[in-house]
């Protein structure tokens, strides 16, 4: 055979390809050794191993330390217990319903939705406004910052021990209005009911504003400033440019930050029980649920009726929570700059 006619025969044996196929032109696939694919089980495994592994912990501490605590208060609930031993004087729904009929306890839900309202609309308005005047370049920004964050990062105890003192009848505040020649102004300010509601929103305000302007901050800078200049280039006047860029686009944050207000508000306590104590805060017309929870539970030494009580309030700020959800927050989860439409 000459080596021409070996040649073109070799030509003609198709020859086997070398090392992985390309599936489509794209990832090259190696085949196993049966010439299947491989299966994408051991992957899967690997990668539900990991998310426990991560997840774990934060799902044990979560179950035991949120789940584990409602579930128990909502069985103690149902017994008159003192707080000690196993509870046997089972009483149904009867704590329950003494929650709903107690006149105190519904004084109690109206002052926390006057807080909640109020909070919107004293700390809303007023961090907006902060947030605008200290995202300009102006002297002393830096300081501004700080002096309003300040109280935020206070204890609740300090906050509620120093303005106790500062409000008493013979205290710092009535002293100044004297000395400045507004003695008419003096009052108490603490046990008048019709004045002392306002007197925690003052309080309220001035510790929790801080937080409100940091988020309005960190929204106001996520703006892009191209938006401004085209807005200044058609002639858009600075109060036309808040209203129609700034106020926009800060809506989420402004939505995220009226939930944690009124969750907030929901479970307001501390500062309640530290200024007014736990008898005087009724009287003054500033009690909340949580203070009302302390004071007939523990207190009174009705741990049942407490743990009530709490599952009450639980349910309250469940609801809420999940009404604010559907109706509000859902159009920043589900995309509201992209019309609504995931892929």
């Amino acid at each position: 055979m000459s080596d021409s006619q070996a040649d073109v025969r070799t030509a003609d044996v198709p020859v086997p390809p070398v090392g992985p196929v390309r599936a489509g032109g794209g990832a090259t696939t190696a085949p196993s050794p049966a010439g299947r694919p491989r299966s994408r089980g051991g992957a899967d495994w690997r990668k539900r191993a990991e998310i426990g592994v991560l997840a774990g912990p934060a799902i044990v501490m979560f179950v035991t330390f949120v789940i584990l605590p409602v579930i128990m208060a909502a069985y103690y609930g149902f017994f008159r217990w003192k707080g000690f031993g196993v509870p046997t004087d089972f009483v149904g729904l009867d704590n329950y319903k003494i929650i709903l009929q107690d006149s105190a306890f519904i004084e109690a839900v109206q002052h926390n939705a006057f807080i909640v309202v109020m909070s919107l609309v004293l700390q809303g308005p007023a961090a907006i406004a902060f947030a605008l005047l200290l995202n300009q370049k102006i002297r002393g920004r830096s300081v501004i910052r700080v002096l309003i964050f300040v109280p935020y990062v206070v204890s609740e105890v300090i906050v509620g021990t120093g303005w106790s003192l500062m409000l008493q009848t013979t205290g710092a505040v009535n002293d100044l209005l004297e000395k400045a020649g507004l003695g008419s102004f003096a009052t108490e300010w603490l046990s008048d009911p019709s004045v002392a509601i306002w007197s925690l929103m003052i309080i309220i305000t001035w510790k929790y504003i801080g937080f409100a302007v940091i988020l309005m901050l960190a929204g106001l800078q996520s703006i892009p400033e191209e938006l401004y200049e085209a807005a200044a280039i058609d002639g858009a006047s600075y109060w036309q440019i808040q209203r129609r860029i700034t106020l926009p686009l800060l809506g989420p944050t402004i939505r995220i930050w009226a939930f944690l207000s009124i969750i907030g508000a929901l479970q307001l306590f501390d500062l309640v029980y530290i200024i007014w104590g736990q008898y005087i805060a009724s009287t003054a017309g500033t009690s909340t649920m949580a203070t009302y929870m302390v004071l007939e539970g523990r207190n009174a030494g009705n741990y049942g009726y407490g743990n009530a009580v709490a599952v009450v309030l639980f349910f309250i700020s469940l609801v809420i929570a999940l009404v604010y959800q559907r109706f509000v927050l859902r159009r920043d989860t589900a995309g509201a700059l992209t019309g609504g439409k995931t892929k």
